[in-house]
This record gives C-alpha cells, sequence and structure tokens, in this order.
C-alpha cells in the first residue's frame, strides 16, 4: 500500500487549481483553445441579449419573458461553463447556477406551449372534445394500456404541478447517492412536457415547435446526460489525473469545453428559430374533426375505387 500511494502525484489528491494556476500552465495550444471557447461563449450571449432586446420589443406580454427564459438555457449553460473553465473552483456554483435555471425553463417550456396556443382558456375551449394521450416518454411510453384523459381544467392543473417537482443535480461527490431520488423527480417534471408536446404538436407546426422541443431536449441531453456520464468516469478513475487538475476536476473541465461548443450550436439554432414575427394564432375547436373527417372521406372514396 506504501509503494502505491508512493506513485500518486500529490497534486491528483488536491482541491481544483486556482484561475491564476490554470493560466500559467497553459501552452500555445491550451491559450488557443481557451480564447476559442470563451470567444463562443461571448457570442452565444451577446445573440441571446441581442434577441432578448427583438423579442421584448415585437412580442407581447406575457409571451415575451416565457420566450426569453427558454431561449437562455443555452447561452446561460454555455457563460456558466465558460466561468467554470477558467475559474475551476467556482465549479459548483455555476454548475447549480446552470441546473438551476434549466429547473425553471423545463416550467417555462410548458408554459411556451400554452401561450402559442392563445393561453390557458384557449387551449380548454380548442381541446374541450379532445382526449389527453398520457402514454409518452421519459415515463410512461411503454405503457400502451394506459387511458387517454379529457382535457379540463383540473387535468391541467395536474400537469403544471407535475412539472413543479423538476429538480437537476449535478453527480459529484455525495450527490451521487441521492441522485436517484432526483433522476426520478426529473423524468416525473418531464413527463407533462411530453404529454402537452404530444398532444399539440401538429397544431403548433406552424410555429416550428417540433424544431423548438428538439432543441430543448438537446440541451437537456447535454447538460444533464453528457455531463452525469463523464462525472461517472472521473469519479471512477477512467479520466486521468493530469496535475494540476484531479481526476474529477479534469472531468469538470472536459465537460465544460464540450458544453461551450455544443450550447454555441444551439444558440445559433435557437437565434434562428425564435427570431421571428409573432402573429396571434387562432384555434379552431374543430380542426382535428375536420382532419379526421378528411381522412374518414379519402378511406371511402379508396374503398369505392377500390371495388369498382
Amino acid at each position: 500500500m506504501d509503494y502505491l500511494n508512493e506513485t500518486i502525484d500529490p497534486s491528483c489528491l488536491h482541491e481544483p487549481p486556482l484561475a491564476l494556476d490554470v493560466i500559467h500552465q497553459l501552452d500555445m495550444f491550451g491559450v488557443a483553445l481557451y480564447s476559442i471557447l470563451t470567444f463562443m461563449a461571448s457570442v452565444s450571449l451577446l445573440l441571446y441579449l441581442e434577441e432578448c432586446v427583438y423579442i421584448y420589443k415585437n412580442v407581447p406580454s406575457p409571451k415575451k419573458t416565457t420566450i426569453i427564459w427558454v431561449n437562455g438555457a443555452a447561452p446561460v449553460i454555455a457563460t456558466m461553463s465558460c466561468l467554470g473553465m477558467w475559474i475551476p473552483r467556482a465549479t459548483m456554483f455555476t454548475d447549480m447556477t446552470s441546473n438551476s435555471y434549466f429547473a425553471v425553463v423545463i416550467y417555462k417550456v410548458l408554459i411556451l406551449m400554452l401561450e402559442e396556443c392563445g393561453g390557458d382558456e384557449a387551449f380548454l375551449r380548442y381541446s374541450e372534445s379532445q382526449m389527453f394521450r398520457i402514454n409518452t416518454g421519459p415515463c410512461c411510453c411503454c405503457c400502451l394500456c394506459l387511458p387517454r384523459v379529457p382535457v379540463t381544467r383540473y387535468n391541467l392543473f395536474i400537469v403544471f404541478e407535475l412539472t413543479e417537482p423538476g429538480s437537476v443535480l449535478e453527480i459529484t461527490g455525495a450527490a451521487i447517492w441521492i441522485n436517484p431520488f432526483i433522476g426520478v423527480l426529473t423524468l416525473i417534471s418531464l413527463w407533462p412536457v411530453a404529454i402537452m408536446f404530444m398532444n399539440i404538436r401538429n397544431t403548433l407546426r406552424r410555429v416550428k415547435i417540433i424544431p423548438k422541443y428538439a432543441m430543448y431536449q438537446l440541451v437537456l441531453i447535454l447538460s444533464q446526460l453528457q455531463s452525469a456520464i463523464i462525472s461517472i468516469l472521473a469519479l471512477d478513475g477512467t479520466i486521468a489525473c493530469a496535475p494540476p487538475f484531479s481526476s474529477i476536476a479534469r472531468g469538470s473541465m472536459f465537460s465544460q469545453q464540450l458544453m461551450i461548443i455544443e450550447m454555441f450550436i444551439v444558440t445559433l439554432v435557437t437565434h434562428k428559430l425564435y427570431r421571428r414575427t409573432y402573429d396571434l394564432i387562432t384555434l379552431d375547436p374543430h380542426e382535428n374533426d375536420n382532419e379526421l373527417n378528411k381522412m374518414v372521406k379519402l378511406h371511402t372514396a379508396s374503398l369505392e375505387e377500390h371495388v369498382a
């Protein structure tokens, strides 16, 4: 055991390095890498601020507040990752900020879909004769036996209540022991958002709700699943120590660098999706019935042609 302890670099057992230590150990490649990543994070933040001004001027309340919240997920995560990359000892606070912000975004995505329908009352009028399909991911996608539920004010209230337990934590240290419980709460909070999306995605196709929802899901996977996998690999020792970074600190650094690049790309895509002209959408309560009637008529016509 003494021999094994002597082979471990003492710096691998220390806390994450100070910001000055990070700067001093950078070589030419490191300087170029950190400069490019900082530039990407800065551009993401500037694009978001420009879009906030545009949305604030051109979108009525309360929709503009919801759009600003949802659209800020990628830039906020990129900015916090950049701060965590330069200041490794602040990683706990930057990750907590990113995760807390995204926990709010999960709820705001649900609000956004309702507001794109014209608000709660318009959605309830539109859906008064419809049924909610609840066998959707991430909780019940395989439970085909689940019945459909009517769209009522009470059921809509339950959907909102299920979204509020949502919370996300980084898998590091002691948090790994409570992570299964947090994971269950996160899945429960994602379920009602998926239910709402599956039931109105065709109605809101004209406002590009499908690519917007895809970007939201991508941010969720990259910021939570990817970070969790890297953290587990660092805790397991798969990611080797490289002084002055311990295995955990190095894994966190890799995660932040990847996150900046990925959130930069997501920011460019969401900027194109959300920076548009916002027109009032009027919902036809008989839209689904009309589509069903068309399908029945087409099916009947095809049968008649086949018989003839």
